[in-house]
């Protein structure tokens, strides 16, 4: 029998298997940091993630924040300015929050 899965079911998913493969929680942190709201630059994650005691280096994040727009697709991404702007999208802020929560 073929089901079709909604965008949301397969964003929970997604989104469920990436966490699963967090090992230090890095993931969770970066995921918290987009859910409070606002716009970030791979350099603002870093400033977080630095002070977060976390032990990452500025390509690490670039390419981490890089993969969860193109893999999760829950980012929108600004490309006009010097650097990348990313903001979490509207639509799946409800289903990131439900997963945080729960996992």
């Amino acid at each position: 029998m073929f089901v079709l899965e909604t965008i949301e079911e397969r964003v929970r998913d997604r989104l469920i298997k990436y966490l699963s493969r967090d090992d230090t929680g890095i993931r969770k942190v970066v995921l918290k940091l987009f859910l409070k709201g606002g716009k970030f630059t791979t350099g603002d994650v870093y400033e977080h993630l630095h002070n977060a005691d976390f032990d990452v280096s500025y390509r690490g994040v670039s390419a981490m924040v890089g993969l969860m727009n193109t893999r999760l697709g829950i980012l929108s991404i600004d490309v006009t300015g010097d650097h990348n702007i990313y903001l979490l999208k509207e639509d799946y802020r409800d289903i990131v929050k439900s997963v945080l929560e729960n996992y």
